[in-house]
């Protein structure tokens, strides 16, 4: 569904793009927020529950990751108030829109952490290139140009996962 489809409103906003691609590109940074929210507190809580011959360097990539998700977290929101939108607002609004899924097991493994998160990372790739695509479509190169370094990032901490798992 687009976010015009879904009737999402956008002010006037900082940018000269016209509002069609406005909403759009908004509809979809806030789907991008949600999940990187879910993958934040996905990785704070493999970080927090992880155990093992390896804790401590799982612990410290995990801890760092974390920091790198919600890095783009305000950037991301920032981008959709500039464009005119408004952005996610609460834990319940976060739910409403993430597509990846939560783990609220008691226990999971180190080596199904690493791998849930290596699937977790491939996936947000996907979206932020998907997103990039509607982008590029509403001819928004601010936009595109920090999701290409979003993509990297992401792409960064897939590779480190794999080869991590490489291993166990």
């Amino acid at each position: 569904m687009t976010a015009k489809d879904a009737g999402l409103q956008v002010a006037e906003g900082a940018s000269d793009l016209g509002r069609d691609a406005r909403a759009e590109i908004c509809g979809a940074l806030r789907e991008l927020l949600a999940d990187a929210f879910a993958l934040y507190l996905k990785t704070k809580n493999f970080h927090w529950h992880m155990s093992g011959r390896h804790f401590r360097d799982y612990h410290l990539l995990l801890d760092e990751h974390a920091d790198q998700i919600f890095a783009m977290t305000d950037d991301i929101a920032e981008r959709a108030r500039k464009l005119g939108g408004s952005t996610i607002r609460s834990i319940g609004d976060i739910a409403a829109h993430q597509r990846l899924s939560d783990n609220n097991e008691e226990f999971v493994s180190p080596k199904d952490m690493l791998a849930e998160l290596r699937a977790d990372n491939r996936q947000v790739t996907l979206y932020l290139r998907s997103t990039h695509r509607i982008c590029d479509e509403g001819d928004d190169v601010a936009t595109a140009s920090l999701i290409e370094n979003w993509i990297d990032q992401t792409e960064r901490r897939t590779w480190f996962l794999l080869e991590i798992e490489r291993d166990l």
